[in-house]
């Protein structure tokens, strides 16, 4: 049955029909519930690409990790897959299809193709990765874009993300009221949000007397951290605090001290970063540094339907909190 067929069932123009069917204002509550009915009994439903086409619009929202600084990196990550999960599930109540992707940066057009594709109407970055100067060119003149990460003064670009520096300085400000003395950070510092952990860590515990703190630069998949750890432990003169610059990265620090004969906490303790499901079910449950996905997930998509919308919207940071467990 065609819409021309349920407009004379209905004893309406199809015009009335087609705009009943979308749910437009224009035909009042009554009128619209029968035609939404009559439709349901005779399986007649509007064409979505041809209203998408006439609004411009292709019901459908880019979601992005790019990968420039950690090409091995996998959706399967357990921090990606809590965000995503929240942003997916957002989307779809909003009525959106999703458009995902894992994206490694091959050229410096990578971001200029996914947004000049016709195929999305917005776009959800998840990280910056080292594509910063990318993401600031883009967004310069592609507004509906919003990136799950660190905040810059000055920038183009709209993030929503954790106060990452007040998250380090949690980590440390616990060590060192626990009595740590020598600490050390572990992960990879160059990218925005884990620089900004190792700055917080680093300065809150340059403003303790008696307290050292260390850099243990490693890339962020779990067999290069253990490798670093376990080379670095080999070396003697183990630090009494170790603060991972994700959980994941802290799972593999706990093996390699398991590995070394140093027990957890007593004669090191361990915070990860994120607060993911698995942290609370190792052994020993890990101390971490929460994220509030929920929360940061939900302003990414409200802030993104207001650029959507040709509304102003802007960048807002996510408080983290300390969540005390076993291992600190």
């Amino acid at each position: 049955m065609k819409l021309a067929d349920l407009a004379v069932l209905a004893g309406v123009s199809t015009s009335t029909v087609s705009r009943a069917l979308t749910g437009h204002s224009s035909v009042n509550v009554q009128t619209r519930e029968r035609i939404q009915a009559l439709a349901r009994e005779h399986d007649v439903r509007p064409n979505q690409l041809a209203r998408n086409l006439r609004l411009q619009s292709t019901g459908a929202i880019g979601l992005v990790l790019p990968l420039g600084h950690a090409r091995t990196q996998h959706l399967t990550d357990p921090f990606f897959l809590s965000l995503l999960g929240f942003l997916a599930d957002l989307l779809v109540e909003r009525g959106y299809d999703i458009l995902l992707s894992r994206v490694i940066p091959d050229s410096d057009d990578w971001l200029d193709r996914l947004v000049d594709s016709g195929r999305i109407d917005g776009l959800l970055l998840v990280g910056q990765s080292d594509q910063t100067a990318t993401i600031e060119r883009v967004a310069a003149r592609y507004r509906p874009l919003v990136v799950w990460g660190a905040n810059r003064a000055g920038q183009q670009h709209l993030t929503i993300g954790s106060d990452n520096i007040e998250g380090g300085r949690l980590a440390a400000r616990h060590f060192i009221d626990q009595g740590r003395r020598r600490l050390m950070f572990v992960g990879d510092p160059l990218p925005p949000e884990f620089a900004d952990r190792w700055a917080g860590f680093a300065a809150a515990a340059a403003q303790a007397e008696g307290v050292s703190c260390e850099l243990l630069a490693s890339a962020m998949m779990p067999e290069a951290v253990h490798a670093a750890v376990a080379a670095r432990l080999g070396q003697g003169g183990a630090p009494d605090a170790i603060f991972a610059a994700s959980d994941v990265a802290a799972i593999s620090v706990l093996r390699a001290l398991s590995e070394a004969g140093l027990d957890v906490p007593g004669s090191t303790a361990v915070i990860g970063y994120d607060d993911v499901t698995i942290a609370a079910q190792i052994s020993p449950p890990l101390t971490t540094i929460r994220q509030d996905l929920a929360t940061g997930a939900g302003l990414m998509v409200d802030r993104l339907m207001q650029r959507i919308a040709g509304e102003d919207a802007r960048s807002a940071i996510v408080p983290p909190s300390l969540i005390r467990r076993q291992s600190a």
